[in-house]
C-alpha cells in the first residue's frame, strides 16, 4: 500500500518558479514512487477539507514566500494533522533555505516533515502509509482461549495485552481489528492434515535444520497450513500471533516455522505469546523501516538474580560496564525473527520444559554491531527507544539460554527507570533518526534512552 500524496502549489509563483517546480516534480516521483502515489497538483487556493479528506499527506515541491501568507489555509491543514512532506531539493530532500518558512509553519501547529536524506524521507511516507492502512481496519489475527491461565499463569496475568481496555484502546486509538480465533481448535485442525499434504506444502522451503526429526518437523509445517487456512478464510489479515507458550498443552508443536513461512510467503507480520502489543509495534516499525527486526525478552544485568533464576544461568558475562548491559533470550535462543533477516538462522529442538516435546525454535542471530531497541508503551501514547550495541552471542551448557544476545547501552540505570515491558523489538542498526519521525506520524512522545 503506497501513500497518496497531494502536490501543492502557490498562485503566487512566477514563471520561472513554475518551470523549476515541474521539474522537480519529475525528480521527487523518480525517487519515491516506490512508495507514493502522486495525485495532480492542486494549487493551495483551491484546497478544501474535502481534498483533504481524501489523500494521506500533503507535499510541497517548492517554497516560496508566498507561504507565510496563506495562514488559513495553514490552519486548515494543522487543524486536521494532515502531514506536510517538503522536498524542495533536486537530492530529494529539504533544501535548507526552506528552514525558516518550515519553522513558521510548525510554529502555527502544522505537521511538517522535511527529511534529509531519500531514505528518511522513505520511512516517513511508508510510516504515514501504514498509518492509513490501520485506520482503513487493518486486521490482526490472534489464537489464544485462556488470556493469563496456563502453564505460567503467575507471571502472563501480569500484562497488560491481556486486558479488554488494552484491545479496545489498540482499535479505537489506530482504527484497527484484533480478531481472536481458538488456538485449542487450529492446533486439533492442524493434526487432522496428512503427512502428505504437508510434504506437498513444503517440498521447496529448504530449511535448514539440526536434530530435528521428521516428526517435528512436519507438525510445524501442519500447524502452518492450518493457520494459513484461517488467514485466507478471514482475508485482510497483515498480523497473526498465539499464546503459544502459556497455552502449549493445546499443542504438539510450535508454531516459529509458521511465522517464518507466512512472513515469506505473504508478508505477514508475526507475535509470540499473544502479545499484541508486540504484533503492532512489529507492523507499525517493520513496514516504516525495513529493516531487520524481531523480539526478545530483555535482561538488563542491573536485574541481577530475578533474570538469572529465570534463564537456569548462574551469571551474567564477566564484562566492563556491566550495568549498561542486558542480555536478549527469548525460549532458549535470541528469540524468533525470519530467515530472510538474519545472518545466521537455523532450526533446533525445543529447549524450555513447558514447549511440546517436538517443538521447534529458530536459532538465529542478527549482525554484531549498532542495534536499536524499541516498544510502544501500555496505552499507545510513547514509544521507547534504546540506542544500543549488539556485541555478541553468549551460550550457557544446560540452561535455558542456549544462544543469547549481548546488549550493550548507554545507561542502565535510565533503562530500569524507563524500560516499558520484558519484551523488546530488536531493530538491526542504528534507527533512532527514523523511530523519531515515525513517532511524529502516529503522534507519540519519544522516550529515548
Amino acid at each position: 500500500m503506497k501513500a497518496r500524496l497531494l502536490p501543492l502549489y502557490f498562485s503566487e509563483a512566477n514563471e520561472r518558479e513554475d518551470n523549476e517546480r515541474a521539474h522537480q516534480i519529475g525528480l521527487i516521483k523518480s525517487y519515491y514512487s516506490d512508495v507514493a502515489d502522486f495525485l495532480t497538483e492542486v494549487c493551495l487556493d483551491s484546497l478544501t477539507e474535502e481534498l483533504l479528506n481524501d489523500v494521506d499527506a500533503v507535499l510541497f515541491s517548492q517554497m516560496i514566500f508566498a507561504a507565510f501568507r496563506h495562514n488559513s489555509i495553514m490552519d486548515l491543514l494543522a487543524k486536521k494533522q494532515k502531514p506536510i512532506i517538503v522536498i524542495t531539493s533536486r537530492f530529494g530532500t529539504v533544501e535548507m533555505w526552506d528552514w525558516e518558512i518550515i519553522t513558521y509553519l510548525r510554529d502555527r501547529g502544522c505537521k511538517v516533515f522535511s527529511p534529509y536524506s531519500i531514505e528518511l524521507g522513505k520511512t516517513i511516507i511508508r510510516a504515514i502509509s501504514v498509518k492509513s492502512e490501520l485506520e482503513a481496519g487493518a486486521r490482526f489475527l490472534m489464537f489464544q482461549d485462556s488470556p493469563g491461565e496456563g502453564m505460567q499463569a503467575n507471571i502472563f496475568k501480569k500484562f497488560y495485552w491481556w486486558e479488554k481496555e488494552s484491545t479496545e484502546t489498540m482499535q479505537s486509538t489506530f482504527g484497527c481489528n484484533i480478531i481472536y480465533r481458538s488456538w485449542k481448535g487450529v492446533c486439533e485442525r492442524a493434526r487432522a492434515i496428512s503427512d502428505n499434504d504437508a510434504l506437498s506444502i513444503s517440498a521447496d522451503w529448504k530449511l535448514p535444520k539440526v536434530n530435528v526429526c521428521a516428526t517435528a518437523y512436519l507438525k510445524s509445517i501442519k500447524l502452518y497450513i492450518a493457520i494459513k487456512e484461517e488467514i485466507n478464510l478471514l482475508g485482510g489479515v497483515v498480523g497473526v500471533g498465539a499464546n503459544c507458550l502459556n497455552e502449549s498443552f493445546y499443542c504438539d508443536t510450535t508454531p516459529c516455522v509458521a511465522w517464518n513461512m507466512l512472513f515469506e510467503k505473504d508478508g505477514i507480520i508475526w507475535a509470540c505469546e499473544g502479545d499484541t502489543l508486540t504484533l503492532l509495534s512489529i507492523f507499525i516499525l517493520y513496514r516504516s523501516l525495513q529493516m531487520p527486526i524481531m523480539m526478545t525478552n530483555i535482561y538488563p544485568f542491573l536485574v541481577g538474580m530475578a533474570a538469572l533464576a529465570h534463564e537456569r544461568i548462574d551469571k551474567f558475562p564477566d564484562i566492563p560496564d556491566a550495568d549498561n548491559c542486558s542480555l536478549g533470550v527469548h525460549c532458549g535462543y535470541f528469540g524468533f525473527a525470519p530467515r530472510n533477516m538474519c545472518s545466521e538462522w537455523i532450526l533446533r529442538p525445543k529447549v524450555l520444559a513447558i514447549i511440546p516435546e517436538d517443538g521447534v525454535m529458530v536459532d538465529c542471530r542478527f549482525p554484531t554491531g549498532p542495534a536499536t531497541l524499541a516498544k510502544i508503551y501500555p496505552g499507545f501514547k510513547k514509544l521507547s527507544i534504546i540506542e544500543s550495541t549488539l556485541e555478541g552471542y553468549v551460550q550457557y551448557e544446560g540452561s535455558d539460554c542456549q544462544n543469547g544476545a549481548l546488549f550493550r547501552y548507554k545507561d542502565g540505570h535510565n533503562v530500569m527507570e524507563n524500560l516499558c515491558s520484558h519484551h523488546s523489538i530488536v531493530i538491526s542498526g542504528e534507527a533512532k533518526p527514523q523511530l523519531l519521525q515515525i513517532a511524529k506520524v502516529f503522534g507519540w512522545d519519544c522516550v529515548v534512552m
